[in-house]
């Protein structure tokens, strides 16, 4: 095989050559002429299926001698490469169809056949066929090395030279009849199929997805039994019938919008409806969601291990393989050693530092714009003063949501120069720092709202009479009537709800418009006859594909996994909403790769790599996170103390007492209306002497009470117990479950085993020879 060039001529140098030819006009003709160029070795015919790549120029490169110049050095340089090539065009576009001689393809064998492996054992009369995906992938890293120039097939693709390449879709149409299709939803997917056709690596995604969302269905299951269970509570809770019936207690004017008193007994729908998600059932469900994310980790690991070994694939080598590919185009490669800087480390946490203090000042944005809405709203007369903070929350959820779609293109590009910076060694490994660095900034910009929701929101207000404002001007926001329980539900509910259908929406929509307006445009020109160069068209004319289409749906996936498990004690409808949207995403995510995109270039791996280790963070923010939103956002934790300490039921149970009967007036504090700053301007205020508000408060000096402190202390210990409990129970169910099967081990074993015997009884012949 040809060998590249150990010192690459210059770029001008290039051009000065190109310059020289463009006097003896060998490349450029008139115009209307057909490109001269055509396949090197015409006696070697092959079928048109065998063409492994197309790049595609624009026809009026061909009347830019610099850029035909350039054109013509890279075909040629391919040829020397063991590449043929053909050209076909039409009225707009030419178009170079690229195939690699056999003999790049024995040296891979060579280079990546293992001694002690099966391929050793095994020598067969005649080599087997190289796989599709096998050819596009190192035909893929050859056009994209660096050329004799200097130059990348990148670098051409910016410069105009070439418009764009792609591997040509053959042989889907059995992925289209048994896996492309909305009837078969809910069929079993075929990953082997997958794998043939695109590669391990979008297998392993399609495999993984599949799995968690089949996973979903008892989470899901889980989440609706102890959301219905509230509504077989609906009326027969001692709470909710306390607040119903409260006519004569009258809660103090909320924020600045507030002008009248209101009656208790007006939050009895939204009290009934806080009880669906903040029950007693809610401790059981985290904890349920706990073990389940672990026990989804730790099966999907055995079934990774039993997908790779039947793939061949256990002891496979990521870095193996691409130093193989490297030796393949260029055999004076030198190694690229790992590397470290610690300057260049403190540079980019600082960097990563700065990064996450701006998600957390997006989520101080929010809590400005939602105090600016509440005083806006009331203002502008929009809502009456009740549905005030409904409609705050709501729309601070849409604005949550505009602000994540706009964030997540900064973070991406944020996180490409950080990775560029950092300067990592090989792709592979530039991915991994890459989905670090790319999620870490996502995690914070999605959820740093629902936090401070969850844990700050109404908990830094002062009391009626006096409160703390934004700039001295604007009282802050409170949580809702029936607690903060209902305002990040509320969030939850429409940020889910959101992505979930939005983004598939636009997932789907988008392309599949993208590609009806292209194929529009074509059939209003020409139409060629020749059926080779329909077929390049057709692939030609699909939308594009790059390298982050595959790690976008990881990533979505990822946060996806994250609201189901996070704060998932606040909204257990997470995971049936997440089932649904999974079922839709298998179906769409089909449909685009095979039908909508062009051909993904496959890509060999043996795990879903980094993200295993995100979808483990996850799991452990979820019992953190979990357990705060039990212990300081929901009730629980006040009504067992009240109900064991405080109500009734202290000196023990009385069958004919409710055991919380009296706790919504414990809950409550006073305030005296005389202390208001200004009581003549609420309406009412002269028939009132005093409102109540939710705290645990002293009702002479309004500072905090001793119930508040008692309930502190009981939080903090329920925190840290119950992520003990959640935590101990991660563990034993991750040792209990084996990563890999007991039959992958043996089956590895025994293939050791083999090799081991078979290398010592060929010794031994030799020896004896």
């Amino acid at each position: 095989m040809p060998r590249m060039r150990a010192k690459p001529a210059s770029h001008s140098a290039s051009l000065g050559l190109c310059q020289a030819e463009e006097s003896l006009r060998i490349l450029v003709g008139t115009e209307g002429d057909s490109f001269p160029l055509m396949e090197i070795n015409a006696g070697e015919t092959e079928a048109s299926e065998q063409w492994d790549y197309v790049l595609v120029a624009d026809r009026r490169t061909q009347r830019n001698p610099r850029q035909a110049c350039q054109q013509r050095r890279f075909l040629e340089e391919l040829r020397t490469k063991g590449f043929h090539y053909k050209v076909m065009e039409d009225r707009e576009k030419v178009f170079f169809g690229v195939r690699a001689d056999s003999r790049i393809f024995d040296l891979y064998r060579t280079l990546l056949m293992e001694p002690e492996g099966p391929a050793a054992r095994v020598q067969p009369a005649r080599p087997a066929p190289i796989p599709a995906t096998t050819r596009i992938r190192i035909v893929n890293f050859v056009l994209n090395s660096k050329t004799a120039a200097g130059d990348t097939l990148e670098d051409l693709v910016k410069n105009g030279v070439f418009e764009t390449r792609f591997a040509l879709h053959k042989g889907e149409d059995d992925l289209k009849k048994k896996w492309a299709q909305w009837r078969n939803m809910v069929h079993k997917q075929p990953i082997d199929d997958i794998r043939d056709y695109f590669g391990e690596k979008v297998a392993l995604y399609f495999a993984w997805l599949g799995w968690y969302t089949y996973m979903l269905v008892p989470a899901a299951v889980a989440g609706l039994v102890i959301f219905l269970s509230g509504f077989s509570l609906f009326n027969a809770s001692q709470i909710s019938k306390e607040i119903c019936e409260a006519d004569d207690i009258l809660l103090c004017p909320r924020g600045d919008h507030g002008r009248k008193y209101q009656r208790l007994s007006d939050t009895c729908m939204f009290a009934k409806l806080t009880h669906l998600f903040d029950n007693e059932g809610t401790v059981l469900f985290a904890i349920f969601m706990a073990l389940w994310a672990t026990v989804f980790l730790e099966i999907w690991k055995r079934q990774r291990a039993r997908v790779v070994l039947h793939w061949d694939l256990y002891g496979w080598d990521e870095d193996q393989e691409e130093m193989a590919l490297e030796l393949i185009n260029c055999p004076d490669y030198k190694l690229r050693p790992h590397q470290h800087s610690y300057l260049r480390s403190t540079a980019i946490l600082t960097l990563c530092l700065l990064m996450i203090c701006l998600m957390i000042g997006m989520a101080h944005v929010l809590v400005v714009y939602r105090v600016l809405a509440a005083a806006l709203f009331n203002s502008a007369l929009l809502f009456q003063e009740e549905q005030v903070t409904t409609a705050v929350v709501v729309t601070g959820a849409l604005v949550h949501y505009v602000a994540i779609l706009i964030t997540t293109k900064v973070n991406k590009r944020v996180a490409l120069k950080l990775c560029d910076f950092e300067k990592p060694r090989t792709f592979s490994e530039r991915e991994s720092k890459f989905t670090v660095k790319f999620f870490t900034l996502q995690l914070f910009a999605h959820f740093s709202s629902l936090v401070y929701i969850a844990f700050i929101l109404g908990r830094i207000n002062g009391h009626p009479g006096k409160s703390v404002r934004l700039a001295g001007l604007w009282r802050l926001e409170e949580c809702h009537l029936s607690g903060c329980m209902m305002d990040l539900f509320l969030q939850m509910a429409i940020i889910m709800g959101l992505k979930q259908t939005l983004s598939n929406c636009m997932e789907y929509l988008g392309p599949w418009l993208a590609h009806k307006c292209r194929l529009i445009r074509v059939k209003l020109g020409h139409a060629s006859e020749d059926p080779e160069l329909r077929d390049w068209r057709r692939n030609y004319l699909l939308n594009p594909v790059n390298t982050f289409s595959l790690f976008d749906e990881f990533m979505e996936m990822m946060i996806q996994y994250g609201f189901t498990t996070i704060f998932v004690a606040a909204f257990p409808l997470a995971p049936l909403l997440a089932l649904f949207s999974n079922l839709v995403e298998i179906r769409l995510d089909a449909i685009k790769m095979v039908r909508l995109q062009r051909r993904l270039v496959p890509r060999k791996a043996k795990d879903i790599g980094t993200w295993l280790q995100v979808l483990e963070t996850i799991g452990v923010l979820a019992v953190i996170a979990n357990g705060m939103v039990i212990a300081f956002t929901s009730e629980f934790i006040p009504r067992v103390v009240y109900k064991y300490h405080y109500g009734p039921c202290r000196k023990g149970a009385d069958p004919a007492v409710d055991c919380l009967t009296g706790y919504i007036n414990h809950s409550l504090s006073v305030f005296h209306t005389k202390d208001f700053q200004d009581p003549i301007r609420i309406e009412g205020s002269e028939n009132v002497t005093e409102c109540r508000y939710r705290d645990y408060r002293n009702a002479q000096d309004y500072n905090l009470s001793e119930q508040f402190w008692v309930l502190l202390a009981i939080r903090l210990v329920f925190l840290i117990l119950f992520e003990h409990v959640a935590l101990c129970i991660k563990l034993i169910a991750a040792w209990f479950v084996p990563d890999v099967p007991q039959s992958v081990k043996n089956k590895v074993l025994e293939d050791k085993y083999r090799t081991l015997r078979e290398k010592i009884r060929s010794s031994r012949k030799s020896t004896d020879v």
